[in-house]
């Protein structure tokens, strides 16, 4: 049998483009045929994918469809021909930004999003079976009207985040950290529903009542322009000189050396469907301080620190608690790679294999 892969869109360094090639991975250790098939394909990713327009029909061979979902595309309209041509279809779904969170600052981008979120309805009666990242999403897979879904995590290979970091970063950000303050650290893309603005308030706060050599540091592309230099103008207006860093995507080994300097993870955002980072943070010993929203607090599965609202002092408080040496942060340490554990590439492939098999079977 053949079980062939659909994305959109295919990135170096991005968690949906990694798992999609963890899956080909267990497919074709449990035997199946597998292909990659995507709408844009980035280098240098050019020999892991072929466009999918190429993908021709495979009369006589047993197949099944898997769409990996997250954003609208042309492709979803071809697949749901594909569906009821009589191949079967199956997904899994990545979560869809709710369009309120970029119609003030990037209209285009909004459109594309409510746009993505009609699609993911229009699939529903043509998709026998989806996985969801999470409970959380799984919850908008029903919504649609998805009638058979399964909760299987992002596939992540966690040893990827032990490997030595970039040496010459390293040593500079220790430097640094040895002169200044705690570490903050955010990693995600620069985009409204991250909520950035709330970490650099709370930051701001935290300067001037706990810790005014503290430092904050975000990593991630930008999403929108518009929200980047809102941004930019919130640490002019709050004063923060250089003691905020805003980065675009860096690379792997770069990411790895400001994990290393991370006293805690502040994650403020209002809509994640899972969110790696934070898986990120846990495996990597850095205490969270987050949000209490979307999939975060089923990630964190009780081993962070969740505030109920993102008033300023409330966020400070909570920071200056997890930062201070002692048993309190050594528990959320230890809780935190415990919990990240249960993510493991053996555990959660395993999952997605049984899936897969349970559906076939059924």
């Amino acid at each position: 049998m053949r079980i062939d892969q659909y994305l959109p869109g295919f990135a170096p360094h991005d968690a949906i483009g990694n798992h999609t090639l963890q899956t080909r991975r267990v497919l074709r250790q449990a035997g199946f045929k597998s292909e990659i098939w995507a709408e844009h394909i980035l280098p240098p990713l050019g020999n892991e994918a072929k466009p999918y327009l190429e993908d021709p029909r495979r009369p006589g061979e047993e197949r099944v469809l898997l769409y990996q979902s997250s954003t609208s595309s042309p492709m979803a309209g071809w697949l749901r021909s594909r569906a009821e041509g009589g191949e079967p279809l199956i997904g899994h779904y990545h979560n869809i930004t709710p369009a309120q969170y970029f119609a003030r600052w990037e209209p285009h981008i909004a459109a594309a999003m409510q746009e993505a979120r009609q699609e993911l309805a229009l699939m529903a009666p043509h998709v026998s079976f989806s996985f969801a990242d999470s409970g959380f999403n799984e919850a908008e897979l029903v919504d649609c009207g998805y009638k058979q879904t399964l909760v299987c995590p992002l596939l992540v290979d966690l040893e990827e985040y032990h490997r030595p970091p970039d040496r010459a970063t390293l040593d500079r950000l220790r430097r640094r950290h040895a002169r200044s303050g705690a570490q903050w650290l955010f990693v995600g893309r620069v985009a409204p529903n991250k909520c950035q603005h709330d970490v650099v308030g709370a930051f701001a706060v935290y300067r001037r009542v706990f810790d005014p050599g503290a430092r904050l540091t975000l990593v991630g592309g930008g999403t929108s322009v518009q929200y980047l230099r809102a941004l930019e103008r919130l640490v002019d207006d709050l004063e923060l000189g250089d003691s905020v860093e805003v980065l675009n995507a860096v690379g792997d080994a770069e990411l790895l050396a400001y994990w290393a300097v991370a006293d805690v993870f502040v994650c403020l955002s209002e809509h994640e469907g899972f969110c790696v980072p934070v898986l990120e943070a846990m495996e990597l010993g850095v205490p969270v301080v987050a949000y209490a929203a979307a999939a975060v607090p089923e990630t964190l599965g009780g081993t962070g620190v969740l505030v109920e609202d993102k008033d300023p002092l409330t966020v400070a408080m909570a920071v200056d608690e997890v930062c201070r040496p002692g048993p309190g942060r050594d528990h959320l340490v230890k809780a935190g790679k415990e919990r990240a554990a249960e993510f493991s590439l053996e555990k959660t492939s395993k999952q997605l294999l049984s899936g897969i098999e349970a559906y076939l079977t059924d």
